[in-house]
């Protein structure tokens, strides 16, 4: 049984729900699977391969088709855009026993890159996959463009660095708790919300409802590897990147964070009456903010 699954009939659920949401996307896309050296990559291509790449990167546990599904329809008029199903995640990709040993997220995104044609990218990441999109960029400059990472920060290596990653998990057990244990529809529900402004009202989620709860009851987070960046790093990332984040954001807005952020000359924006899944509960704002910074 493929170990990012609790049960068959969890993996078929989630699959299902999986086609059935990207045939609400509302664009022409295709479908392809690229074997790398850790596994079958899984991705959805959408839009007109002379325009700009974009390639996209999900969240932790989550997947393309969900997490795209408010921004699609606007990225695929300016972008050649490349929806990637992260290995750690409830996608279509299959990881191998490489992936668990020794995963490099450079040569990953290389062989990926390489496949498609691709010799230089703009990339956008959230939550995890922002930490992905900052990962690559900072070990592989000359083939980015332009990033944006949306309810995420780098992860520097100094006392309040390593403070805000043990603030991280500790925050997102406290949006899980107690309903994760007693999970049904309902609960589920309750804790999507605690990834969203308490006051804001986002439509959107009513979409996502049941596929989130196959999510949670049925997948598993496969190991996702996380390294500190140093001041080189930092410097890389600053001449490339905006950060989005929530002001409403549970697991990523805080005062250290906003201090990193400043104390490092990064570029970045609070998004006022906002939560962890940003680009659905403000997606008009958000893609506008992608599209404007990667353009210009």
């Amino acid at each position: 049984m493929d170990k990012r699954f609790k049960s068959p009939e969890g993996k078929r659920l989630i699959y299902e729900s999986y086609d059935k949401l990207l045939g609400l996307w509302g664009v022409n896309k295709k479908e392809l699977d690229i074997e790398t050296q850790y596994g079958k990559t899984h991705v959805i291509i959408c839009g007109n391969s002379d325009n700009p790449p974009l390639i996209l990167f999900h969240g932790s546990g989550d997947n393309s088709v969900m997490t795209w599904f408010p921004n699609i329809r606007e990225f695929v008029h300016d972008f050649y855009v490349v929806a990637v199903d992260y290995f750690g995640g409830a996608g279509k990709s299959e990881p191998n026993d490489s992936y668990l040993k020794e995963f490099n997220v450079v040569l990953w995104v290389d062989k990926l890159l390489d496949t498609l044609g691709i010799a230089k990218t703009n990339i956008a990441g959230v939550s995890y996959g922002g930490y992905l999109t900052l990962a690559y960029t900072a070990k592989h400059p000359d083939r980015v463009n332009k990033i944006i990472c949306m309810a995420n920060y780098p992860y520097v290596k100094s006392f309040n660095g390593y403070f805000l990653s043990y603030l991280l998990v500790i925050r997102a057990i406290k949006i899980l708790l107690p309903e994760i244990f007693y999970l049904s529809e309902e609960n589920a529900i309750n804790i999507l919300r605690r990834f969203t402004a308490p006051s804001s009202d986002v439509p959107l989620l009513n979409v996502i409802e049941k596929p989130w709860f196959y999510l949670l009851k049925y997948s598993k987070v496969v190991k996702q590897k996380m390294t500190y960046f140093d001041s080189r790093a930092i410097n890389i990332i600053r001449n490339k990147a905006l950060f989005l984040i929530g002001d409403s954001d549970r697991l990523i807005y805080h005062t250290s964070v906003i201090n990193l952020l400043k104390n490092n000359s990064l570029n970045y924006k609070i998004i006022e009456n906002t939560g962890h899944i940003i680009n659905y509960e403000k997606p008009e704002l958000i893609n506008k903010e992608i599209t404007t910074f990667l353009l210009t």
